[in-house]
């Protein structure tokens, strides 16, 4: 049985559209990683996006709980349920059915004979205490003997200190008592026996910031069901690690180390931790030193030191990828698309890691032997500094020998590290005072940008800001000026902010940069200056050649995807008048084949003459009409496409040239790593090169 295609068609049934599972990195800056399936439709639970067409949703959503609030990687491996990644299905009513249809549904999946058919005597559901409705709604169904009640620890859900929130109520599966004995093993306790399998929840209030609940007009409902937990018990297995969504790989790890699995927990950490890994390099995310790259290391390194405990010495994670694509290849096809990087960046950072690995774990056995109490923080910190070990990597070995860490010690270092590293540092986009800027929004609302048909404007200051990013009325000396309507473009997008000057009457006053807060445009200028002067803006030529090598880059990506491969992505870039610098995952160095090809490629376009077209359309439209987007950012609900022919189609909001002739020549100056399985190339066109 299929039970993730079972699910979707059971509720596309019941009129919800099938949404597709959104991506690993969230479009929301409070989540390291999209952790459930009502991520993506946070937004409209929140009433800060519309109510879709069809108040009705039903999705697979690919979850990562390995960092953050939501952090399981110390237990996975160890328990039969955890998982760095997993597999939430879920169905979602926007203001349209309650809790009656949620809990029918929800009951008629799980035991029709056409869908799970769990045997009804297995069955238990929790509600809150207070939840009267939903005891009578589910006491239509069974019997209220299985019905428990439990406080706002269990069976209250919310989404943070204030907002939407509600009752919950949890559907469990009795696993035998000929599994588990212990005193733990009962409804509410922390044993296995009855294992949570889907979560109900009733968004029916609003709290308040003084903790009042209210009514909402238009109650909701968010639903979650683990999808691992329940192929397991469709398959008779306790263990989800048992069944045939982990078997496969676990069989597949013995045949490389030749020693049978007999539950060995290293076993299902490498198992467990090559979906994760997979997932994540699939979707872009690179191994990296701070952020989610880090993350992704974390996990990596833990699969490659149980790859130690095993016995093995050389790279083996990446041979298990082909294991994983039989398994899931068939429902997510970006896993076999991306295969050759997944396995090449795999087989890198495992070479880098097997380095150092054993001198690490030397080091901590000799440290280990002159441990009484505990650890030495500042050996876990060389561990981590000089050898590579993630904090939680040495954490899990010290659990293994019941030994604690001196983490006070670990963190002295650690900020001693993070004060030097600051000695330098001169100031910060933090130190901005948003009060400043919410202020400008209320008072003006956003200016008027008319750069891409415009290098000159005649406009009125709007609003004066110092250097500290005080509002004065008068500027006389350094600071920022809000401009009614401007032609100069602000940084962003990889693309540099523009200069020019201001023509007060005789006076002219040079602009050195434009840069956005807030969504703001403000330029940076010197010079004496008050509110609502008339003033005539022009933009500097370097304006044209900011634009040419910003539609190179353009090119050059198209380029390097067409040359080595749609695994080619985005991870940087910066676009001034002199040079472009642009960043992209790939696995290793271009060879000089590679380069030349790549060069040849962008100049052919060029004198191809293409014509640069600019639209505006739907985030949906964009993307079926093929516009690369890039990862990680955040866009609205309309966008600006870029297109040279049909050779590059980007989502963009920089300036460009009207046609890739206006380019001239282009030339890859040098290309260089920046970090594992990220690349950079340096290039000029036009007359400098």
């Amino acid at each position: 049985m299929d039970i993730r295609k079972s699910f979707l068609e059971f509720f596309s049934a019941k009129s919800h559209a099938i949404i597709e599972s959104s991506p690993l990195v969230p479009d929301d800056a409070s989540l390291l990683f999209t952790n459930a399936g009502m991520v993506q439709f946070k937004d409209i639970f929140t009433a800060q996006a519309p109510i879709p067409t069809n108040p009705r949703a039903t999705s697979s959503q690919t979850c990562i709980r390995a960092g953050g609030k939501h952090n399981d990687l110390d237990n996975v491996g160890y328990t039969a349920r955890h998982h760095t990644l997993f597999e939430m299905l879920g169905n979602f009513s926007f203001g349209d059915y309650f809790k009656e249809d949620a809990i029918a549904y929800a009951w008629e999946f799980v035991t029709s004979k056409e869908y799970l058919h769990l045997p009804i005597e297995k069955i238990w559901v929790t509600v809150h205490n207070d939840d009267d409705e939903a005891f009578a709604l589910w006491s239509k169904h069974i019997d209220p003997s299985r019905i428990i009640r439990f406080g706002d620890k269990d069976n209250f859900w919310q989404m943070g200190d204030t907002g939407p929130c509600g009752p919950c109520s949890e559907i469990f599966y009795d696993q035998g008592e000929e599994h588990f004995s212990s005193s733990e093993d009962v409804m509410g306790g922390d044993g296995d026996r009855f294992l949570e399998i889907w979560n109900l929840v009733f968004m029916q209030y609003e709290r308040s910031t003084e903790g009042t609940l209210t009514p909402l007009p238009k109650p909701s409902i968010d639903t979650g069901m683990g999808l691992e937990r329940v192929v397991a018990i469709k398959e008779g297995q306790i263990n989800n690690y048992h069944s045939s969504l982990f078997m496969p790989i676990i069989r597949r790890i013995e045949s490389l180390v030749g020693k049978e699995y007999n539950g060995n927990a290293s076993f299902r950490v490498i198992a467990d931790h090559l979906r994760s890994v997979s997932f994540l390099l699939a979707q872009g995310v690179n191994f990296d030193k701070e952020g989610r790259g880090y993350v992704l290391r974390r996990i990596m390194r833990r699969a490659i030191r149980h790859g130690y405990l095993l016995g093995l010495r050389k790279p083996f994670i990446y041979q298990l990828v082909d294991t994983l694509n039989d398994i899931m290849g068939a429902s997510y096809p970006y896993l076999i698309e991306k295969s050759q990087a997944i396995k090449s960046a795999m087989m890198m950072e495992e070479e880098r890691f097997l380095t150092t690995i054993e001198s690490g774990i030397k080091l901590f056995h000799e440290e280990l032997e002159n441990t009484t109490e505990k650890f030495s923080g500042e050996v876990a910190f060389k561990l981590y500094d000089t050898y590579g070990f993630p904090l939680d990597l040495t954490q899990d070995m010290l659990r293994e020998k019941n030994i604690e860490l001196d983490k006070e010690a670990f963190e002295t270092h650690m900020e001693a590290q993070k004060a030097q590293s600051r000695a330098s540092w001169s100031g910060s986009g933090d130190a901005v005072a948003t009060g400043e800027f919410k202020e400008l929004k209320e008072k003006y609302g956003l200016n008027t940008f008319v750069g891409y048909t415009q290098t000159t404007a005649q406009t009125k200051v709007v609003a004066l800001l110092d250097e500290a990013f005080k509002i004065v009325e008068t500027l006389d000396g350094k600071g920022w000026v809000m401009l009614e309507t401007t032609p100069l473009y602000a940084q962003s997008g990889g693309q540099c902010g523009d200069s020019g000057r201001l023509l007060v009457g005789e006076r002219v006053i040079a602009i050195e940069d434009t840069q956005k807060f807030h969504d703001i445009n403000l330029s940076f200028i010197e010079g004496l200056l008050s509110q609502n002067d008339s003033v005539e803006v022009i933009v500097d030529t370097k304006h044209s050649d900011i634009a040419r090598n910003h539609s190179a880059t353009h090119l050059l990506h198209a380029g390097l995807r067409a040359v080595l491969g749609d695994h080619v992505a985005q991870a940087g870039s910066l676009n001034d008048d002199k040079k472009l610098r642009f960043d992209f995952s790939h696995p290793k160095a271009m060879s000089p084949e590679e380069i030349e090809e790549v060069e040849a490629w962008v100049n052919e376009r060029i004198l191809g003459k293409l014509q640069t077209t600019t639209r505006v359309m739907s985030i949906d439209d964009a993307k079926s009409s093929g516009a690369v987007a890039l990862f990680g950012e955040k866009y609205g609900d309309e966008v600006r496409v870029v297109s040279f022919g049909e050779e590059s189609i980007e989502l963009c909001g920089g300036t460009h040239v009207s046609n890739t002739s206006d380019i001239g020549l282009f030339l890859i100056a040098k290309e260089s790593g920046v970090s594992a399985g990220v690349r950079r190339i340096e290039a000029i066109c036009g007359r400098e090169a």
